[in-house]
Parts: structure tokens; C-alpha cells; sequence
């Protein structure tokens, strides 16, 4: 089996990642199963869920979710409901044992990304309650980035996974895990699997980046999200008050 794990689609902010495309990407990449975790939602996983659904194909869409929280960021896996973000990462962990899911730790360091990277002190507190955790994310930019993240997986002995990240087409089938005599329809059979997987890494996309970029803005543009638009172009250009 190979599992593509905290991928985005067009129910995110920052995707344009079409369903039709998306599928076509995995089934060509030989992908068996997949986390769909978007940006504070359900919605993404649960409509690819009824995609997949309906052509009775055999790729397995786990629900997920990249919940943002007042110390970073932390995905739940097998999720029943929605997360409100905003609340703490002691809060959020609660609420997705509350639903037996899976607590998995995205991107645990990036130099590029800090806003979103969970308080490794927050890690630590909570290493008995966290399943997984990255040692290496499909968008690090940089090499250091995978090291570090395995150090702390490492430091605090939660089991290792990685995670690919897509935004865009390009970015499927290039970061996944593979392994032989797994089950992963359930929280507890995914748990189970943890320490038999096989990781298959590729280096960053950093166009992928750009992409993300220019997405995310014209987004905005289209919802009519002016100030958020107006606090990214101040902060692009460093215009002063």
C-alpha cells in the first residue's frame, strides 16, 4: 500500500487542486490512500470522499484536518466533525481523541513557516497524546528542515510519518509512504501501522511555492478579502503607516 499523507485541495485557501486532477495524479502515481487535510475544514475530505465514492474506486480518503490553533498548527486524522480553530493545542488534541482520531504533528520545524509550526514546548507537554509526527514535509525548503523535524520526533519518541503537503498536481506521488500488510480504514488499524512504513522522499517543489502564492491571492480577490489583500501587499513592500 502507498499513502499520500496532509494534502490540500480547492477547499483550501491556498489551492487551486482540482478533484478530477487529483484523482487522475493519484491513480496514475500508483497512491492506494490518502489523508485530505485541509485548512481548518472537513468539507475537502468528506466531498472527495463521495468523489471517489462514486466511481467506486479503491483509493481510500482518510478525513482529515490542518486545524489552526493559538500555538500552531496540528492535524487530526479519522474526524467525524470540524474543529473550531483558534483554540489551544491542549484544547484541539482533546477534541480530536474526543472523536478517536489521530494526532499528527505537522512540519514540527521550518524556518520558513514559523507562524504555523507548533511551540516545540507544546510538543513536549503533550508527546503522550501525540501519534505522529513529521520528519520531513514535501514543501521544506530546505534540507536542514527534515533534520530537525526528525530530531524532535526523535528527542520526544513519537512515531515518524511524512507528509507531502500538495497544493498543486505537480507536488502528488512525489512524497509518500509504503508498506506491505497494512490497514488503515480505521483510527485504530492506522495506529497500528505506524512503525511498519517505508518513506519515499523527494525534495522540494519550490515553484510549488509560487503557485501557492499567487493562489492564495487571487483568492482573496475573489472573496473580496481586501484587508487581509492590503496587510499581505503592506508586508510585500514594507510600506510604513
Amino acid at each position: 500500500m502507498k499513502i499520500e499523507m496532509h494534502l490540500h485541495t480547492k477547499y483550501s485557501k491556498d489551492s487551486f487542486m482540482n478533484f478530477w486532477l487529483l484523482y487522475w495524479k493519484l491513480k496514475f502515481s500508483g497512491i492506494d490512500a490518502v489523508a485530505i487535510t485541509e485548512h481548518n475544514n472537513i468539507i475537502g475530505a468528506l466531498e472527495f470522499k463521495k468523489f471517489c465514492a462514486r466511481r467506486k474506486t479503491k483509493i481510500q480518503v482518510i478525513v482529515g484536518d490542518e486545524i489552526f490553533t493559538s500555538q500552531g498548527e496540528i492535524i487530526g486524522l479519522f474526524l467525524q466533525e470540524q474543529i473550531r480553530p483558534g483554540l489551544t493545542a491542549k484544547e484541539t488534541i482533546s477534541q480530536i481523541k474526543s472523536q478517536n482520531g489521530i494526532v499528527y504533528i505537522p512540519h514540527p520545524y521550518d524556518g520558513k513557516r514559523r507562524k504555523t509550526v507548533l511551540e516545540e514546548t507544546v510538543i513536549e507537554e503533550n508527546r503522550d497524546l501525540i501519534d505522529c509526527i513529521e520528519i520531513h514535509n514535501g514543501r521544506n525548503i530546505s534540507p536542514l528542515y527534515s533534520l530537525k523535524q526528525k530530531e524532535i520526533a526523535s528527542k520526544y519518541g513519537i512515531k515518524p510519518v511524512i507528509g507531502s503537503d500538495a497544493h498543486t498536481w505537480i507536488e502528488i506521488g512525489r512524497n509518500y509512504m509504503e508498506a506491505s500488510d497494512v490497514d488503515v480504514s480505521s483510527a485504530e488499524k492506522f495506529r497500528l501501522s505506524l512503525y511498519k512504513w517505508k518513506f519515499h522522499k523527494k525534495k522540494c517543489l519550490k515553484i510549488a511555492h509560487q503557485i501557492t502564492k499567487y493562489v492564495k491571492l487571487l483568492k482573496m480577490v475573489r472573496s473580496k478579502d481586501f484587508h487581509e489583500l492590503h496587510k499581505i501587499i503592506n508586508k510585500r513592500f514594507k510600506i510604513s503607516k
